[in-house]
């Protein structure tokens, strides 16, 4: 079972050196500086246990002053090595935020190490801006991605501008960010 405190303080590192660092998504640095992330980490335990998990966090979420918690990050580090049964996963996900009548007001969006886009080989450097250390659930507010995209008006050339980063950084610049799990091991050069 890995340790709570380092799947959060990898992803933590994930998210200054890529996500923030490469500006992968130009509005996660506020909130970042603000203190305004929640990190929780999901270790071992079932599906049943992560839903619930995912349950308490979202009610939280909700619950809490904007001003204090923006959003959260639900880290998964023992469950999900293959990124499909994660997609899956995403399921009853969106069935848990319709039961909670949170549709509308919550979003989830999803971070896996072998997050690979549709129509993509699972190689191709683009897949790395949804690729974080472990599979991650990213709780957002509505609000906040519609005053975001109000904010951005061009907020579907992120996706474009992210992959052109990618592409000029390239596997090895990725590799060297050093934002994968702890321990696990670079990728071999050829």
């Amino acid at each position: 079972m890995t340790d709570p405190e380092t799947a959060i303080a990898d992803t933590r590192r994930w998210l200054e050196r890529a996500v923030i660092g490469l500006n992968l998504c130009p509005f996660a640095k506020a909130p970042h500086v603000k203190g305004q992330i929640h990190f929780a980490a999901c270790t071992g335990g079932t599906r049943r246990d992560l839903l619930a998990r995912l349950r308490a966090e979202l009610l939280a979420l909700a619950a809490a002053d904007p001003a204090e918690r923006e959003t959260t990050l639900l880290v998964v580090p023992d469950q999900f090595a293959d990124f499909l049964d994660f997609n899956d996963f995403l399921d009853e996900a969106e069935a848990l935020l319709d039961a909670l009548d949170l549709q509308g007001v919550l979003q989830i969006a999803p971070f896996h190490p072998r997050f690979q886009f549709e129509g993509t080989a699972p190689e191709d450097i683009g897949n790395a801006s949804n690729r974080s250390p472990y599979p991650t659930l990213h709780l957002l507010r509505e609000d906040s991605v519609d005053r975001a995209v109000q904010a951005f008006p061009e907020a579907e050339a992120i996706w474009q501008a992210n992959v052109e980063t990618l592409e000029r950084l390239g596997p090895e610049g990725w590799a060297a960010l050093g934002v994968a799990a702890s321990g696990e091991k670079p990728p071999e050069r050829s």
